[in-house]
């Protein structure tokens, strides 16, 4: 399970917790133009958009779990098991595997508009990246600084669907989501009226009473309606910093605590990974499950009129400030034995 965030204060800002049990080991993957995607049934793509983003690397290939290139639109897939349907080789469309998708529209489209321009000609083909790695239902959030778009594959085919929300999570599919969230459109964050009888007494005895009922549990339509009432209610300056803390706090709100949500056995889902892009700079933050220090990665630091992958892993150890040291970047271990 995952959410999906669009954020804008004076720059756009994207970006995604990732909640599941396992990891393959993702890394923060730059893409330069000149990298060469093969894709199966549609053109190859030797120069393109250059995108940064989490993927997992296999036989040289990024599988994007999210990303964004450097005209500001991101993507984010996000699981959608039991609504995701994938269909055979159509003639007369753009055959695109799902595990393609996000390449292939980073590397062409610089907005929204154009995204859903190229998606309204695709057809999700039913084939596997490999026989190790076999298609995962996803659906899209599709976002730049202006609009949100969801992208989904249903059993009627394609559905494009505008996101004033910015939100995105799992099943049910997007257009119930909208839906769920007239049933808290009472939920406000200023203090609470005795609407109920205001001939009588009654008295708030706590802040934030005014949001009373909101959800709190993990499920994605409780973590849609809390995502998307804690981005719709934020106050953040204009400054990077502020922007960032902010966009973080709103993924905080539904990320998931290892022995909350049990699979069996010894297994737990957990937010692997937390991420926010800068769409505007391209720096790309991002905190995991071991390490709440943010870390970043500035995609222009790089070559981006290269031709090969540049992956950096993610930092998964805890870092600790030593505050009264005499380095202030100096952090302490946290696995010194007593």
């Amino acid at each position: 399970m995952c959410t999906a965030v669009s954020f804008k204060t004076k720059n756009h800002y994207f970006g995604r917790n990732l909640d599941l049990e396992y990891s393959y080991d993702e890394t923060v993957t730059i893409t330069p133009r000149n990298f060469p995607f093969k894709f199966r049934h549609v053109g190859d793509l030797t120069t393109h958009y250059a995108i940064i983003g989490v993927a997992y690397v296999a036989e040289n290939y990024p599988l994007y779990y999210d990303a964004v290139n450097e005209k500001g639109l991101g993507i984010a897939g996000l699981n959608f098991a039991g609504n995701a349907v994938w269909s055979p080789f159509v003639a007369g469309k753009d055959n695109v595997t799902p595990f393609e998708l996000i390449p292939w529209i980073l590397g062409q489209c610089a907005s929204v508009d154009e995204a859903r321009e190229r998606l309204s000609r695709v057809n999700a083909l039913n084939e596997n990246f490999s026989e190790k790695l076999p298609l995962s239902p996803l659906h899209w959030l599709v976002a730049d600084a202006e609009k949100s778009l969801t992208v989904e594959f249903l059993a009627g085919g394609l559905k494009l669907t505008e996101n004033p929300v910015g939100v995105l999570t799992n099943n049910p599919p997007f257009e119930f989501q909208l839906l769920n969230l007239a049933n808290y459109m009472q939920t406000s964050r200023e203090p609470i009226r005795n609407t109920l009888a205001p001939e009588l007494k009654l008295d708030a005895y706590s802040r934030g009473m005014g949001a009373f009922g909101l959800p709190g549990d993990l499920s994605s339509a409780s973590r849609f309606v809390k995502a998307a009432f804690t981005k719709l209610n934020s106050v953040c300056g204009n400054s990077e910093a502020e922007s960032v803390s902010q966009f973080f706090h709103i993924l905080g709100s539904v990320d998931q605590q290892k022995g909350c949500v049990h699979l069996g056995g010894d297994k737990y889902e957990i937010t692997i990974y937390s991420s926010c892009c800068n769409t505007e700079t391209g720096v790309f933050y991002y905190r995991t499950y071991g390490n709440s220090r943010l870390s970043c990665v500035d995609m222009h630091r790089e070559n981006l009129n290269g031709n090969e992958l540049v992956s950096y892993p993610l930092i998964k150890e805890q870092s600790v400030r030593l505050q009264n040291g005499g380095d202030m970047d100096e952090c302490v271990p946290l696995c010194c034995e007593a």
